[in-house]
C-alpha cells in the first residue's frame, strides 16, 4: 500500500523519516510517496486534503481534527526549544502589542504561542521562515518570530531576544512545549493508522540508535547549515517524546488545545486528538 507522506527538509524531520522511506526498517508492506516542503506549505496541503500522512504544526492541526488524527510517534516536543521573538532594537514585552511582527506562517505553532502570550499583537505578516531575520535586520519589520536553527545563530547577526515563547509556555504550564506532530488521514482504516504509527516509531528508534546512518540524508537537505548546528537542531527536537508522546506528552498537547479553546483562539472539537491505542501502539 502506497501513502503520500509530507515532511520538511529540516534536520529533525529528515533524521526521523530516513529509516522508513529508505527501507532501513520493517515498513509492514507500506510504501511512501514523499512530499518534502516547508512546514507551512505542508499545513496548507493538509487543509486541501492532499496528504495521507504529514508533519503538521499543532496550530494547523486544531483546524484539521476532522480530517486527521495524531500519531503517538514522531512529535516534536521538548524543553527550552520554543520559538523566539527577536528584534534589532530593544523593546519591552509591554511594547510587543504595538510592533509589526513577521511570523513563519499563520498556522504555525510559533504563531499559536505568540497569540497565547500576546493576544493583542495583531500587526503580523506571514513570510517564509528564512526571510524573517533579514526583514528584521533591514527594519522591514520591528520584530520577528524565529524557529528552527535560527535560535542558535540570531545573536551573531546583532539581533536581540524579546521573549522565549518556550519559556513562557513552560512557566505557565510546567509541561514540555508541543511544536509539531505527525498525523494520518482519519478516514484510513484504524489498522492502517496503527500500522503507520508502529512504522513511525520504528523509524525514530532506528535514527536514535543509528545516528550516523542517517547523516547523508540529513546533510543532503540541510543546505548550508554547519554540522554542529545540524546536530544541535536534531538533539533539540528529537527525544523520548518523539518515540512516543507518553502520558506527559499527551497532557502537554491536550493542555495546549484546552487553553486555546478557552481563549477562542481555535475552533472547538469533540473528536479525539490522539490515535486509538492498539497492538504495538
Amino acid at each position: 500500500m502506497k501513502l503520500t507522506l509530507g515532511f520538511s527538509p529540516c534536520p529533525n524531520d529528515t533524521f526521523i523519516f530516513d529509516g522508513m522511506i529508505h527501507n532501513k526498517i520493517d515498513t509492514e508492506g507500506l510504501e511512501f510517496e514523499v512530499v518534502m516542503e516547508d512546514v507551512e506549505a505542508l499545513n496548507k496541503m493538509a487543509f486541501q486534503g492532499k496528504l495521507d500522512i504529514t508533519k503538521l504544526s499543532y496550530h494547523a492541526y486544531a483546524y484539521l481534527i476532522d480530517k486527521y488524527v495524531l500519531l503517538n510517534a514522531g512529535s516534536a516536543l521538548g524543553n527550552n526549544c520554543g520559538p523566539l521573538l527577536i528584534s534589532k532594537n530593544t523593546y519591552s514585552q509591554k511594547e510587543v502589542d504595538q510592533l509589526s511582527i513577521v511570523i513563519p506562517g499563520k498556522y504555525t505553532t510559533a504563531n499559536f504561542l505568540l497569540s497565547l502570550a500576546f493576544p493583542a499583537a495583531t500587526n503580523k505578516k506571514a513570510v517564509l521562515f528564512s526571510e524573517i531575520e533579514p526583514m528584521v535586520i533591514h527594519e522591514s519589520a520591528q520584530a520577528g518570530l524565529i524557529i528552527h536553527e535560527n535560535r542558535f545563530t540570531y545573536q551573531e547577526k546583532g539581533l536581540r531576544k524579546i521573549i522565549d515563547l518556550g519559556e513562557f509556555w513552560e512557566q505557565k504550564t510546567k509541561l514540555p512545549i508541543p511544536l509539531g506532530g505527525i498525523v494520518v488521514d482519519r478516514n484510513q482504516p484504524l489498522e492502517i493508522q496503527q500500522k503507520v504509527n508502529r512504522v513511525m516509531r520504528r523509524s525514530v528508534e532506528y535514527a536514535l540508535n543509528n545516528p550516523t546512518a542517517t547523516k547523508d540524508f540529513v546533510r543532503q537537505h540541510a543546505q548550508e547549515m554547519e554540522e554542529e548546528v545540524m546536530f544541535k537542531h536534531i538533539k533539540l527536537y528529537v527525544n523520548d517524546y518523539t518515540v512516543d508522546l507518553g502520558e506527559k506528552g499527551r497532557e502537554a498537547v491536550q493542555t495546549l488545545f484546552d487553553i486555546a479553546w478557552k481563549q477562542a483562539i481555535i475552533p472547538t472539537s469533540n473528536l479525539p486528538l490522539f490515535i486509538a491505542e492498539g497492538n504495538g501502539i
